[in-house]
């Protein structure tokens, strides 16, 4: 529904949110400033922040969460204005029982050499939606480590086959989680960082009491003909819960930054209403130097009757393209948890544009429309 596109606001992109117990959706903001009508605004740009939503559009207001971890206070840039520091980017998030977690991806190194690409996760959680925050191990404050300083042990995710669970997003389930009924919170990831395995959707479930230990993820290997699925602890053994079209994942971005292959990051939410999982993701229009952003990204939409599926793809668009806009370059929809239609029937999505008019990037923001869903 394009009449509906609301006006851009603030800067920046990503924008994975989740429903708390205090009624708010909160968003993480990545690469971007944040919105310049909010009291504490200091147009610093964050490589990661997390905002508060109140209210449902076009009404909706923004506010800032005084007690998440500064990256840029935790971990300074060695030389102002360069690109050496620790990047953490705050995608993946889920609030149950009154806790948030988040998971930070990572890449290998400062973006520019070739073949760098994200390859692991920070998790750090807040026990009181927002207030204070926790390394995955329990001690606080958090801890932003340095690009030497990441392992195995203070990553949930590190360097694992394939590169595999670098991109990750949860599933989202109505307020604080309250939808669920089986006590297991999933995430879904992408299954490595080139073309042929980045389009590969795997996932993994575990205990909502047990987010914080690795040992206890069980991670999906098939599903069975009567519609259950079978799991196992060992990652190597992981399956493909989707798989989306190729021609979709860069190798580029920008002359002199090779790698940073990004793509196929779901956003997936329960339907309550309609008792249906709801997916949207995205495959990036890949120039013919695989440069990204070359041309329209690619969006799509799937449903399952389970979490691990199996998923049918609903409607499809190659030239994702808002208001008939030809340059438009959007991309990382993100159906909002607390946006779906009391009946079902609709919902409000969340996406950044990539556009660029003149030397600026207006739409390089937070930009919602609703999105009607057809029943039978």
């Amino acid at each position: 529904m394009e009449e509906t596109i609301l006006p851009v606001t603030g800067q920046g992109d990503n924008w994975y949110m989740t429903w708390a117990s205090d009624d708010k959706q909160y968003a993480g903001l990545c690469d971007g400033t944040g919105f310049k009508d909010l009291p504490d605004y200091t147009g610093i740009y964050y490589n990661s922040k997390l905002l508060a939503i109140s209210g449902n559009p076009p009404d909706h207001t923004f506010e800032s969460v005084p007690g998440y971890p500064d990256l840029e206070s935790i971990s300074p840039r060695q030389v102002p204005g360069s690109r050496d520091y620790s990047r953490y980017y705050g995608f993946a998030i889920i609030a149950v029982d009154g806790a948030i977690y988040q998971l930070l991806s990572t890449p290998k190194v400062p973006f520019g050499p070739e073949g760098n690409a994200f390859i692991g996760a920070k998790l750090i959680y807040s026990p009181n939606n927002g207030v204070t925050w926790y390394n995955q191990d329990g001690s606080t404050p958090v801890v932003y480590e340095k690009w030497e300083d990441r392992n195995k042990e203070n990553m949930a995710f590190f360097f694992e086959p394939d590169e595999s669970f670098a991109l990750s997003s949860f599933l989202q389930m109505g307020k604080n989680y309250e939808d669920n009924t089986d006590g297991y919170v999933y995430l879904y990831a992408t299954n490595g960082n080139v073309d042929g395995k980045m389009n590969q959707l795997v996932m993994l479930r575990v205990k909502k009491d047990k987010i914080r230990v690795r040992s206890e993820y069980e991670y999906f290997v098939s599903l069975n003909s009567d519609g259950t699925a079978n799991w196992s602890k060992d990652i190597n053994n992981r399956g493909v819960v989707c798989q989306f079209p190729e021609g979709w994942v860069n190798y580029n971005i920008s002359p002199g930054h090779s790698g940073h292959p990004y793509a196929w990051q779901p956003s997936v939410a329960y339907n309550n209403p309609l008792g249906v999982y709801m997916m949207a993701n995205w495959g990036i229009g890949v120039g013919s130097d695989g440069d990204w952003f070359g041309k329209p990204s690619y969006l799509g939409f799937w449903t399952a009757p389970q979490p691990w599926g199996p998923w049918t793809q609903v409607y499809e668009e190659e030239a994702w393209t808002t208001a008939g806009d030809v340059n438009a370059r959007c991309y990382q929809p993100y159906i909002a948890p607390k946006w779906i239609a009391d009946d079902g029937k609709s919902f409000w999505m969340v996406w950044t544009d990539f556009r660029k008019v003149g030397d600026t990037r207006p739409y390089y923001a937070f930009n919602c429309q609703k999105v009607e869903i057809i029943t039978e």
